[in-house]
């Protein structure tokens, strides 16, 4: 399947952000739906399966984006969702997906801080859709 086909599902409350987040990943060639936060997504998922997800962290709440992980990853186990996030600089707080206990509560196959460049996403993306 080409990957013009798969969709992604990007959310984060910060419309400028999301903006970048959309063009960037159109210009890879996906196809893009946006949501400005938790409960528009909560939405979007329940008539929309995308092939890969990217939530901010820190939306409506500061957990915003591990309850909508948690949520969308009950409807949809096998969707990739990748954790996008300044929180490590904000907070010095890490996330690490490889630690067991991390592992079952923070349900994103992937954690990538914010400022993430173009190939390094297309990257990450294509090794989650085994494209």
């Amino acid at each position: 399947m080409s990957n013009e086909l798969k969709l992604i599902l990007i959310v984060d409350d910060d419309a400028d952000y999301l903006f970048q987040m959309e063009l960037m990943v159109k210009n890879l060639g996906f196809r893009v739906k946006t949501a400005e936060g938790q409960a528009e997504a909560e939405k979007v998922l329940e008539t929309i399966k995308p092939d890969l997800a990217i939530f901010d962290l820190m939306m409506e709440q500061e957990d915003s984006g591990f309850i909508l992980a948690y949520k969308a990853k009950r409807k949809y186990p096998d969707m990739p969702i990748i954790m996008a996030s300044a929180a490590t600089a904000e907070t010095g707080f890490n996330f690490d997906l490889y630690n067991e206990n991390n592992k079952n509560w923070i349900k994103a196959d992937l954690y990538l801080e914010k400022g993430i460049r173009s190939d390094q996403l297309h990257r990450e993306i294509n090794k989650l859709l085994k494209l």
